[in-house]
């Protein structure tokens, strides 16, 4: 197992290198725009040229890693907050994306998996029935359109919500009672594409449990049929359940992307949206390395979560 986790976390490391290097080609490639203000712009020119983005991509590569691991300088804004480091803005935005998706999971989290469990108990029954049309449905939108008829029905048509999130400012703090009613919208968006995507793996899982042997063994035992479901059927099916849980993480953070934009949220998927409009390039290298360390980390744990979660399940060597 330890050789296993070795050769992940190796892996892991090559391929994070290998994105970060096909990201930082593309995006230098792209041409700069100078400001139309003269002075500003021969202060950009002289400036660039210092950090050597006149000299060739591998050249400018090395100097950008070198930054990193000497000083972890990771790049300075030139567009969306003039000679700001960059890792002080990505730090800066992170609050509003984890209170957003802190509060997507908490609420699809659940929802996902009672749904999932309602249907399996119901299976070939109308209420089954219901909910796999219903998830088929809502895992095919985009979360952009959950959105956008959130923002309407909920913001527009019965002014329940404010139709962007407050600002720092107007609520008085990110985790204020005001902010997180501003952020309800957002995480209902948010949670739609989750829900029902857990819904249908938990149903799937919950059904081949509820066929299993053992089950019709524990009947014959005498075990209440509630019993049963709830204390073996169920737990076996939250195995490979819990790490889909953690997948998830993933998928919201990819979805509140573009989420963030459509309500307003100045989160670190609006100021990736931002980077690549302005082509700011050192900020959409942070925001690329963050997302990109997060989905594979989140991948390894997943991975490993299988082996922790059952016993009986163990990594073979390769």
């Amino acid at each position: 197992m330890g050789k296993y986790i070795l050769k992940r976390i190796g892996l892991m490391l090559l391929t994070f290198f290998i994105i970060v290097t096909i990201s930082f080609i593309l995006i230098r490639l792209l041409p700069r725009e100078l400001p139309s203000d003269k002075a500003m712009a021969e202060i950009m020119e002289a400036r660039w040229e210092a950090l050597g983005y006149g000299k060739p991509i591998l050249t400018q590569y090395l100097i950008y890693l070198r930054g990193i691991f000497t000083s972890l300088d990771f790049g300075t804004s030139w567009y969306i907050d003039f000679r700001a480091p960059v890792l002080e803005l990505l730090i800066e935005r992170l609050p509003p994306t984890v209170i957003v998706n802190l509060l997507s999971l908490i609420v699809s989290i659940p929802i996902g998996i009672a749904l999932g469990v309602w249907a399996a108990l119901g299976k070939g029954r109308p209420r089954d029935g219901i909910i796999s049309i219903l998830i088929m449905i809502f895992v095919s939108v985009p979360s952009y359109v959950y959105a956008f008829a959130v923002q309407y029905l909920l913001g527009y048509s019965l002014g329940w919500f404010p139709i962007t999130v407050y600002s720092l400012s107007t609520a008085g703090g990110w985790l204020t009672p005001k902010m997180i009613y501003s952020m309800i919208p957002a995480v209902i968006a948010l949670s739609f594409g989750e829900v029902s995507g857990l819904a249908r793996f938990t149903r799937a899982e919950m059904c081949e449990a509820l066929d299993a042997e053992y089950m019709t063994f524990l009947r014959a035992r005498g075990v209440s049929y509630r019993r049963a479901v709830f204390r073996h059927a169920l737990k076996n099916a939250l195995v490979p359940i819990l790490p889909t849980v953690i997948a998830s993480v993933i998928g919201i953070l990819a979805g509140s992307v573009v989420i963030e934009e459509i309500f307003a949220i100045p989160g670190v998927g609006q100021l990736y949206i931002r980077a690549i409009e302005l082509g700011d390039y050192d900020v959409f290298m942070m925001n690329t390395l963050f997302y990109t360390f997060l989905g594979l980390v989140s991948g390894l744990a997943v991975d490993l979560s299988y082996g922790a979660l059952d016993p009986r399940i163990r990594i073979a060597e390769g």
